[in-house]
């Protein structure tokens, strides 16, 4: 099965979409899947995993309806208050939707570098075990640092990191950010989307070549089994179109065996994204 592994919805609200600059004016409409189908079914993808936006319960029952009625939509990346004193009560309220994968929260946008590694988020994350579920990494290069004590803390947590951490390809800045992921990596519960890399660079100038260091560095790291695609449609078009971004992962893979591009383009998100359904169908948790 080939799956997107990380794309978004909504319906535009300046008020709550105040994220959306002018510089980004081609997001400020609704951005639903009846848009991204067509993509999908273009290039092959048999499924993609909704990613949350907006930091609301809302958020996440918006787009667990939306995977209701398109079956396309294979998993939700929803957002709870982790820091919340009742979160597992909510988090055992949310449990009972069969799509729902995991959570994330906008960390990048938290003013405490540290924020990952504060006593009620830590709570929270604790939590997500006993559900099952995953949780994506947002983060820049900054706090690369928490995270890599977060997944630390947590060894049996499955975490991906979203957008390679954000480096910054349009200064080409390679270091510290290449140091921290080498060692994020070497936690084996830690899987890398390979997405978000070409709103990191020159909107209007950026080449294929820009971003050779930075995807061979996470290929050595990671390894096609815990790597996965994701388009981050719509947030990529700023930068580039659907099919822009999809060849240029595509077009650095031809150099591996089959059988990674296979999991770069499905295979480790089905198993990712996958492992709260195969739980409840065991009774396990893995």
């Amino acid at each position: 099965m080939r799956i997107d592994a990380h794309q978004h919805f909504w319906r535009y609200n300046p008020e709550r979409d105040r994220w959306i600059t002018d510089e980004m004016a081609p997001l400020k409409r609704d951005q639903l899947p009846s848009h991204l189908i067509p993509e999908l079914v273009s290039h092959d993808f048999e499924g993609s995993i909704a990613v949350q936006a907006d930091q609301s319960e809302t958020e996440t029952l918006f787009l667990l309806d939306l995977a209701d009625q398109y079956q396309i939509i294979q998993g939700v990346v929803g957002w709870v208050d982790l820091c919340a004193s009742n979160v597992a009560e909510r988090l055992d309220f949310f449990s009972r939707h069969p799509k729902l994968a995991g959570f994330r929260h906008i960390a990048q946008a938290e003013p405490d570098d540290r924020f990952l590694v504060g006593e009620n988020f830590l709570r929270g994350i604790e939590c997500l075990g006993d559900f099952g579920f995953t949780y994506d990494i947002l983060v820049f290069e900054r706090q690369l640092p928490a995270a890599i004590d977060l997944v630390s803390r947590f060894p049996d947590q499955p975490f991906v990191i979203d957008h390679i951490a954000k480096p910054s390809v349009r200064d080409k800045r390679y270091l510290p950010w290449a140091h921290y992921l080498r060692v994020i990596a070497e936690n084996r519960n830690v899987c890398c989307k390979v997405s978000g890399m070409v709103t990191e660079n020159d909107w209007q100038g950026w080449r294929a070549t820009d971003f050779r260091p930075y995807l061979d560095l996470v290929f050595e790291a990671f390894g096609a089994e815990r790597l996965m695609f994701g388009s981050d449609w719509p947030v990529c078009l700023l930068a580039a179109s659907y099919s822009q971004v999809v060849e240029l992962v595509a077009d650095y893979a031809r150099q591996l065996p089959i059988s990674d591009r296979e999991k770069i383009f499905g295979l480790t998100a089905a198993r990712f994204y996958g492992q709260r359904a195969r739980q409840r169908a065991t009774g396990t948790r893995e």
